[in-house]
């Protein structure tokens, strides 16, 4: 496979009341710990990583993240493909680098670099 995808989020207005929803959904163990309340979800091994939590403006979505080895390098492409950038490469502390773009419907998708 060529780039796969490695996470997904739901983010929402309310991460508390999304993680109570999913976790009693799907019976997912959603582990909250961490300054940001942002919930990981424990996939057992199986399936890809996930999270759910809270949008720091109030805007929900659903996406998922594609592991590529440049960011700048993909977003490049996909700006060439039609799509656009909606957040540049950033590094959130040390626990990974990121960007999100447009597809050309308009559907946004992040991109993590390495691991």
């Amino acid at each position: 496979m060529g780039n796969p995808v490695i996470h997904f989020e739901v983010i929402g207005k309310d991460g508390a009341k999304l993680q109570k929803f999913y976790a009693d959904a799907f019976d997912w163990k959603i582990d909250t710990n961490n300054p940001m309340k942002y919930g990981i979800v424990d996939n057992g091994g199986e399936g890809i990583n996930g999270g759910v939590g809270a949008a720091p403006e109030g805007d929900g979505h659903v996406t998922f993240y594609v592991n590529v080895p440049d960011i700048n390098a993909h977003l490049e492409k996909i700006e060439k493909l039609g799509g656009r950038t909606i957040m540049p490469r950033e590094q959130i502390g040390d626990l990974v680098t990121l960007a999100m773009f447009a597809d050309p419907e308009g559907n946004v998708i992040g991109l993590t670099e390495g691991s």
